[in-house]
Parts: C-alpha cells; structure tokens; sequence
C-alpha cells in the first residue's frame, strides 16, 4: 500500500527597525569674497568646515554644565600657508597642516583677528550679524578661515590660546590677494 502525504507550509518574516536614533551634527558653513581696491569681486568661496574635537567637546561641556558661561571670543582668522589638511585633531597649539596668515605668514591684514558678533539662533542656526572684514596689507595666498573660543583666547594674530572650534579649507584651492584687496567673511554654525 502507497501514501501519499501532502503539507503546505508558508512562511513570512517582517524586519523593521528596532528603535529610533537622533543624531546631532555640527556643521559650520563660510562664504567669502575678496573685493579689489577697484571695488569689484576678485574672486568668491563658500565651504563647510570641520568643527575640532575640542571645539565640540568645548561646545558640550558649555550647554550641559548647568552652570553660566560667558563666551571669550569668538575670533575669525585667515588661514595662510597649507601644508597638509585641517584636521579634527587641530588646536590652537598643534595644527601642523596651516599656518595663521597676518603676522609671521603671508598674506598680511591690519589689525588683528576679527571678533565675531552673531546674531540670535534660528531654525537650528547661528550665524555673523554681519560679515567680518579683513583688509590685506601685504600679497599673499589664503586658504581658509578659522574660530577660536573660549578660556584664554585673544584677537591676537599667531596666539595659540584658546579652542579652536573650526577650520576649513577652500573647495576650489588657494587664492591669491594683493595689498589693498579686502575679504569678506560671513559664518554660520548649526546644529
């Protein structure tokens, strides 16, 4: 005698994800632009920059110590000579990839780092009241800009006090400035 056994089995899975993360970024945005002493735009730039790991840890300590706080700074650099890249272990005392541009490195500017003034937060962002101003004094090339903060920092061009909150290079290379020129640099930061 034959048997015949017949089943019919189905099966079926659903795979989702198993919770829900936020994540918060720091992303810092620059926009600048060189006018010649004609008055007319030399050249523009926009980039994101890096925001360091002290400038982050800075940031965190600042907002969940619970205790009050009064920013030093900030400070707007140019970055000058580049020799490597900018990296999120930069800070005011050991970046060998830049050099600050103004005193020692070309280009030269009058007076010192600029101070940054913002303006209230909106939409997750802070950004300059105004754009800072950077009048060069001597013929260089600039590849960047950068912030400083917090304890012990100064509007005193190749000081290393301070934490460096950001750094960043132009996207499309080095440029070139004479005397007379002026750069224009507008920041934002959000979060």
């Amino acid at each position: 005698m034959e048997k015949l056994t017949m089943s019919n089995n189905v099966d079926a899975s659903v795979t989702r994800g198993g919770g829900s993360a936020e994540k918060l970024e720091i992303v810092g945005h620059y926009d600048i632009q060189c006018i010649g002493p004609d008055g007319k735009v030399k050249w523009e730039e926009s980039f994101d920059n890096l925001v360091t790991t002290v400038g982050k840890n800075l940031a965190l300590d600042t907002i969940l110590a619970g205790s009050s706080y009064s920013v030093t700074g900030p400070y707007m650099g140019l970055i000058g000579t580049q020799g490597g890249s900018i990296l999120a272990a930069d800070t005011m005392a050991s970046h060998s990839g830049w050099l600050e541009a103004g005193n020692a490195n070309t280009p030269t500017y009058s007076g010192s780092r600029k101070t940054a003034v913002f303006s209230s937060a909106s939409a997750g962002s802070k950004a300059l009241s105004s754009a800072l101003s950077f009048s060069i004094t001597g013929t260089g090339t600039v590849t960047g800009c950068f912030m400083v903060f917090g304890s012990g920092a100064v509007a005193t061009i190749d000081n290393t006090s301070g934490t460096l909150l950001s750094a960043g290079s132009f996207t499309g290379g080095s440029k070139s400035v004479s005397s007379g020129d002026t750069i224009n640099v507008s920041y934002s930061l959000a979060l």
